[in-house]
């Protein structure tokens, strides 16, 4: 269980201060249900952008949101830190959500949501013989989602980062497990696809932004699984990625790579932009040693008879607290023969 950190009696009255405005509630109240613009909460709020951006600032300015950049957009969120998620749990759970101002901006919300969900679809439909033709080369997605949930577990954890988030799909399948979900992504594009199927999906303990998985906009040593869900055969420096996602893990903590085995598709790198046509295990396996992780766990799962691409999954432990865990028991060892 995790325990709550001390608040000043002056932080905690300027919290309190901050939070204590209807329009400011509101606006906790929707930034609870998905990341918004200072446009889509004018649209909701029906108030001026100039008033908007004062509301937010307070709420900045109160450690109670963040804010980050997507190309010209800027995106608010709630805060991620412990103390404000308890805090604004118990403010936003409260509030009655049949009140009529209240009613009306979730209405608003949903009609906001549902057009990312229709320019997704719309950006769907013009990618989707593309996407369509690679994944009749490979083993179902069910069938792969199948083993990578038996080799992620049940097992409740605090953060998870999925680099290269794509349509967010592997952030909505282990949203069970997680407390908190973060999705990094090259394309905005594809980041609308994500936002709008998360929300569709009902999932609120995640969020995906613009980052670069190279330089990842994300404190280091902050999460306890990390996925790379065919990524790295985008990727001029696979092993630099690799290196970058290591330096996120917690101790103990978990990465897992989706790929593909090697193959000798060639219109895969013309056509669609696949820099390396997949990886052997000793790749991979050399490239999570030079990252200082520990190779736990591979398995393949194969198109079927005939021609066609074999997903890999490999997994891997940041050995740290395993070392320490040796240590102590090497210790105790010592004491009981001494």
């Amino acid at each position: 269980m995790l325990r709550r950190q001390p608040v000043s009696l002056d932080q905690m009255v300027d919290t309190l201060k901050a939070a204590a405005e209807s329009s400011r509630l509101r606006i906790l109240l929707l930034l609870s249900r998905g990341d918004l613009t200072v446009s889509d909460l004018t649209e909701i709020l029906g108030q001026s952008q100039p008033r908007v951006s004062r509301h937010l600032k307070v709420l900045l300015d109160a450690g109670l949101i963040d804010r980050y950049q997507e190309g010209s957009w800027a995106y608010f969120c709630l805060a991620d830190s412990d103390r404000a998620r308890e805090f604004l749990h118990g403010i936003v759970t409260r509030i009655d959500e049949g009140e009529g101002s209240v009613e009306r901006d979730l209405e608003r919300l949903d009609g906001v949501k549902r057009r990312r969900q229709e320019r997704a679809a719309d950006y769907f439909s013009r990618n989707a013989e593309s996407w369509d033709r690679i994944r009749s080369l490979h083993a179902p997605d069910d069938k792969v989602e199948a083993v990578l949930k038996h080799v992620v577990g049940e097992s409740p954890i605090q953060s998870m980062l999925d680099l290269g988030t794509g349509t967010g799909r592997l952030l909505e399948l282990f949203a069970p497990i997680y407390r908190r979900g973060t999705g990094l992504d090259l394309s905005r594009e594809m980041l609308a696809v994500a936002r709008a199927n998360l929300d569709h999906a009902g999932v609120q303990n995640a969020q995906v932004r613009l980052g670069d998985l190279y330089a990842p906009p994300v404190d280091r040593e902050a999460f306890d699984l990390i996925t790379m869900h065919q990524v790295l055969h985008y990727l001029e420096e696979p092993a630099r990625a690799i290196v970058e996602a290591a330096r996120l893990l917690r101790p103990a903590g978990r990465l897992v790579i989706v790929d593909f085995a090697p193959h000798d598709l060639e219109f895969l790198r013309e056509e669609h932009a696949h820099i390396r046509l997949g990886f052997t295990d000793r790749q991979i396996e050399d490239w999570l040693e030079e990252a200082g992780l520990e190779h736990t766990d591979m398995r393949a799962i194969a198109f079927g008879p005939g021609d066609g691409l074999t997903v890999k999954i490999w997994a891997a432990r940041d050995p740290r607290l395993l070392i320490a865990d040796q240590e102590i028991d090497s210790s105790h060892e010592e004491r009981v023969t001494a």
